[in-house]
């Protein structure tokens, strides 16, 4: 579905429309299994320049593309009469619909300058590895696939079903690598108390997200082996405090942050904390990657793998080499 104002009164002209792109094979996660992505796609023109960002939104908190572009499209006049980044914080909440409108006014700004993204902060890039991941099958299907990453940085997705079954098969393939794991909310605190001793023997070097999604408090106080990250427990800056007592690593995701101009502050907040950074994503093209390089200058972990798992990406898109992630064309993004 796309919208096209003409652009007429010196307005900026905008596009948004819902998209959809095929994954190669289904993708599993405790709760739940991804057969594609569905992004809102937004298009932001001024000057003779224009702007692109794309996001898929959250989908535990019920957003769709429907449910973005109808949030997106309450903006509109204002995106028009040039609503900056900032007025958009105040504008919508976080969320993929925000996510998008920002990714392209940060893209549009950095043509307009006549200068890359990381250019307009005081970020500059360097060489970037980033995780790909192993979905959820039997401990031996993981393990070959595990075998198929080019990356030596692995992340692995898990649930309370055989996790340590899992880990260990995707180890024993991949004594090189470097291990994660990705609960999605899938244990209970009994259950993390037993198995961070077991992970912390197999190398694995963070537990994401162990504990459902408000019912982590009990982490207020748990030393854990092995350090804990903060994915669906931290969305955005207003939940960075409860977080920062519980965690020691924050999972910054546009989709969850709403943009990259929040998302650099949930990081900056991170970064005075002394807590450790992680970038990771919610699936989409390389167009939904780019903005998340910049952020990934600032991270010890980043997952910037999205794209990998699609049919197909946009033109120019994002090269991931061996694991190693290359700074997006200017005629991708930023």
């Amino acid at each position: 579905m796309s919208h096209d104002p003409d652009g007429s009164n010196g307005m900026r002209d905008i596009t948004f429309r819902t998209e959809e792109w095929d994954l190669k094979i289904p993708f599993v996660i405790t709760g739940h299994t991804f057969t594609g992505a569905q992004p809102l796609y937004v298009e932001i023109s001024e000057g003779g320049h224009t702007g692109r960002g794309e996001g898929s939104g959250v989908y535990y908190l019920g957003e769709t593309a429907e449910s973005m572009l109808a949030q997106a499209e309450s903006v509109r006049g204002a995106l028009e009469k040039g609503a900056s980044r900032q007025e958009l914080l105040e504008l919508l909440p976080a969320g993929g619909a925000r996510n998008a409108i920002d990714c392209a006014l940060w893209d549009l700004e950095a043509k307009l300058a006549g200068k890359r993204a990381w250019e307009l902060t005081d970020i500059h890039p360097g060489i970037t590895h980033s995780f790909e991941t192993v979905g959820i099958d039997t401990p031996e299907r993981m393990a070959e696939a595990a075998l198929r990453l080019g990356s030596d940085r692995i992340k692995v997705k898990l649930s309370d079903d055989n996790p340590l079954a899992r880990t260990r098969a995707v180890r024993k393939a991949r004594p090189d690598a470097e291990i994660i794991v990705d609960v999605n909310q899938g244990w209970t605190f009994d259950q993390l108390k037993f198995l961070a001793p077991k992970f912390r023997e197999l190398n694995v070097s963070m537990i994401e997200q162990p504990l459902p999604r408000g019912g982590d408090a009990e982490l207020e106080g748990y030393r854990s082996p092995v350090p804990l990250g903060a994915d669906e427990s931290c969305l955005h800056t207003g939940e960075f405090e409860a977080a920062a007592r519980r965690y020691q690593v924050i999972n910054i995701k546009l989709d969850k942050t709403g943009g990259l101009t929040e998302a650099l502050e949930l990081a900056r907040m991170a970064e005075d904390r002394g807590l450790e950074i992680m970038i990771g994503n919610m699936l989409g093209t390389s167009l939904a990657m780019a903005p998340g390089y910049v952020v990934a200058q600032l991270c010890r972990f980043v997952d910037l793998d999205g794209a990998l798992f699609l049919t197909r990406d946009r033109e120019h898109p994002m090269a991931v080499e061996r694991g190693r992630v290359s700074a997006p064309e200017a005629s991708l993004w930023g």
